[in-house]
C-alpha cells in the first residue's frame, strides 16, 4: 500500500515594485549612447572606433545596473531586493521594518540595513500628496465618509513611494502575525554579469587613452 502524496506547498505570486521613471530614462539613455557609439565606431578613424566601443562597454552596463535592473519582488513569504550590483533575498520573518525618509530602507532583525533602489523617494510627490490630503480634510471637516472609504482614499492619495512602503510593511506584519516559516539570514548574490563588462571596458578605455 503506497503512502498518500503530501500536499504541495502553496505558491504565491510575486508583487513587483519598480521605478517607471528609471526604466524610461534608462531606455532613452541606452538608445542615445548606442546611436552615438555605433555611429562613431563605423564612421570614426584611428582609435576613435575602439574608444567608442570601450566607452559603450563601460557605460551601458552601468546604465542597466542603475536604471533597468533595480526592482523589489515580494510575496507572502519572502522579499527579493534587486539593487544595481547585488540581489538580496530573505524571508519576512527576518525583516524588522521598512521605512522611507530620504531613501527607502529595509531593516533586518539582526540590525543590518539594505537600501531599496527600486523605490526612490520623491519629496515633490510627497509634498503634493500632503497638499491633497489637506484639501480633502478641509472639504470634509466632519469626517462624513465611511471609515473604509476614507482609508482607501487616503492610500490612493499617498505618494507612490509611501504606498509601496505601506504595502511592504503590511506584508512584513502579516508574516510576523501569522508565524510564517523560513526564518534565516539574507542571501546575497552579486551581479558579476554587469560588473565584469564594465571593468573590462574601463580597463580598455584607460589603456587606449594612455597609449595615445
Amino acid at each position: 500500500m503506497t503512502s498518500p502524496t503530501p500536499p504541495a506547498e502553496p505558491t504565491y505570486a510575486d508583487r513587483a515594485f519598480r521605478s517607471l521613471a528609471g526604466l524610461v530614462g534608462g531606455v532613452l539613455l541606452i538608445l542615445l549612447l548606442g546611436w552615438m557609439g555605433i555611429d562613431a565606431a563605423f564612421r570614426g578613424h584611428g582609435r576613435v572606433p575602439w574608444l567608442a566601443l570601450s566607452g559603450l562597454l563601460t557605460v551601458v552596463p552601468l546604465i542597466i545596473a542603475f536604471t533597468l535592473r533595480p526592482a523589489v519582488f515580494a510575496n507572502e513569504q519572502r522579499i527579493r531586493i534587486r539593487n544595481p550590483f547585488r540581489t538580496i533575498t530573505m524571508p519576512w520573518t527576518s525583516v524588522a521594518g521598512v521605512r522611507a525618509r530620504f531613501s527607502t530602507e529595509l531593516f533586518t532583525q539582526d540590525g543590518k540595513k539594505y537600501q531599496l533602489w527600486a523605490v526612490p523617494v520623491s519629496l515633490r510627490q510627497r509634498k503634493k500628496a500632503a497638499r491633497q490630503q489637506s484639501r480633502k480634510s478641509q472639504d470634509d471637516p466632519y469626517r462624513r465618509t465611511s471609515v473604509h472609504a476614507d482609508v482607501q482614499d487616503t492610500k490612493a492619495r499617498m505618494a507612490a513611494t509611501d504606498q509601496a512602503v505601506a504595502d511592504l510593511q503590511e506584508l512584513a506584519e502579516r508574516a510576523a502575525g501569522g508565524g510564517a516559516d523560513g526564518a534565516g539570514a539574507a542571501e546575497v548574490r552579486w551581479a558579476y554579469e554587469l560588473m565584469a563588462p564594465a571593468v573590462v571596458g574601463a580597463v580598455a578605455l584607460v589603456v587606449l587613452l594612455a597609449v595615445g
